[in-house]
Formats: structure tokens, sequence, C-alpha cells
């Protein structure tokens, strides 16, 4: 009894588990570049803190501080689109950007 009990989680962690669910479940991981920009994703950025060790791998023709914490714009597609080390300069951009800002949780 207790092995087929062991046999039937098993099935429902495989089934729960499979690509076919995974893909199921995150359609917009599927889409491509021309779909997600198509739902507006081209207009859409969040704010991110990151250290300059972070930046200076993402960005290699620039320098940052490796101990510094930075806010960086990136679009919903995880493109970088602005770099500070103030929020308020950040703010100010984001006010001359056609761009809606999604939080992060």
């Amino acid at each position: 009894m207790r092995k087929e009990k062991q046999e039937r989680a098993d099935k429902m962690m495989d089934k729960r588990n499979s690509d076919a669910t995974v893909e199921a479940a995150n359609p917009l991981k599927t889409l491509t570049r021309a779909e997600f920009a198509a739902l507006g994703g081209d207009a859409v950025a969040y704010i991110k803190p990151v250290y300059g060790q972070v930046l200076s791998a993402m960005i290699h023709d620039a320098e940052f501080d490796a101990m510094t914490q930075y806010q960086l714009v990136m679009s919903a597609d995880g493109t970088p689109l602005m770099v500070s080390d103030s929020s308020d300069a950040v703010n100010e951009w984001l006010g001359d950007q056609s761009i809606g800002l999604a939080t992060l949780h």
C-alpha cells in the first residue's frame, strides 16, 4: 500500500514538472521579441538595485565601483535602459520617458 502511494506521488510530481505543464503555466516565456513588443513589453520597465560588481559584468564599456549600489532601469525584456547611483536621477529620467513602471515583489 505504501509503495502504491509513493508511485502515485511520483507520477503526480512527474506530471507537474513536465515541460508541457511548465509551458502551459508560463506562456510568456515562449513569446518571440516581436510578440512581446506587441503586448507592450517595450513600454514597461522596472528598477533593480544592483552593486557595481554586477554592473561591470553586464556593461563592459563602463566602470563601476564594485561596492556602490546603483539603480538599474531595465525594460521588461531584460535590456538595460539606464543606470544611476541616485534614485532622484532615475525618477527624473523616467519622467521624461513614455514607459510604465512595473513593481517587483
